[in-house]
């Protein structure tokens, strides 16, 4: 990573949680983010903090933070100021992981395409070490969630082979971190999913 900050307290890992505008609920489910920091806190070497932070696009703080977490459902919309400061912090070692809480998609991709014009996602294969580097995934991503049937994808944006924005539809990974009584998933299910996660943490921390 070459993101810098000179407030920054670089000890420990702090997830930014991505704002938007456009009206979607880029806050929802509040617990998902602490759950994952807690999980990989106990499995992994990591020191993280216990509670997500919060940024816009356009904040000076982006900087502060390796990986961003953007989800929800319905609209999202980037100023032309956020996009400029958006690609600028993707292009200079910056992580974006994209999760579509069923309904995000269409404007998710819009928006990319305004940060990313030259770009194309592509699928990421099951090959790929994000399948692997810390949780075995063979098959790809797990399926949390139904929402409209059919197997997941996880896709992505490349920067010189670099994966920069890693996006994962038609399966709401993130879903599986809240507290159990939200969505009343499984426990097998919910520690799939927090796996998955924390290989994309590190991952990300790892390229």
């Amino acid at each position: 990573m070459c993101l810098t900050s000179a407030s920054a307290d670089t000890s420990r890992l702090t997830l930014a949680r991505l704002k938007y505008g456009g009206g979607g609920d880029w806050y929802n489910d509040p617990s998902i983010i602490p759950n994952l920091l807690d999980f990989i806190s106990r499995h992994t070497n990591i020191a993280v903090d216990d509670q997500e932070a919060r940024v816009a696009p356009s904040d000076p703080q982006l900087y502060a933070y390796p990986i961003l977490f953007v989800t929800g459902h319905g609209q999202i919309s980037f100023s032309d100021k956020d996009v400029l400061h958006l690609r600028k912090y993707l292009l200079n070692g910056g992580f974006l992981y994209a999760d579509d809480d069923y309904g995000m998609d269409p404007s998710f991709r819009t928006s990319m395409k305004q940060v990313f014009p030259e770009k194309e996602w592509m699928e990421v294969p099951f090959s790929h070490p994000i399948f692997s580097i810390l949780y075995s995934f063979p098959s790809g991503l797990p399926k949390i969630h139904e929402h409209d049937g059919g197997a997941p994808k996880g896709l992505a944006l490349f920067d010189a082979g670099r994966l920069m924005v890693f996006y994962s539809i038609n399966t709401n990974i993130s879903d599986g971190w809240a507290d159990p009584h939200v969505h009343g998933d499984p426990e097998e299910v919910r520690t799939l999913a927090l796996k998955m996660g924390a290989n994309i943490v590190v991952y990300a921390l790892t390229q």
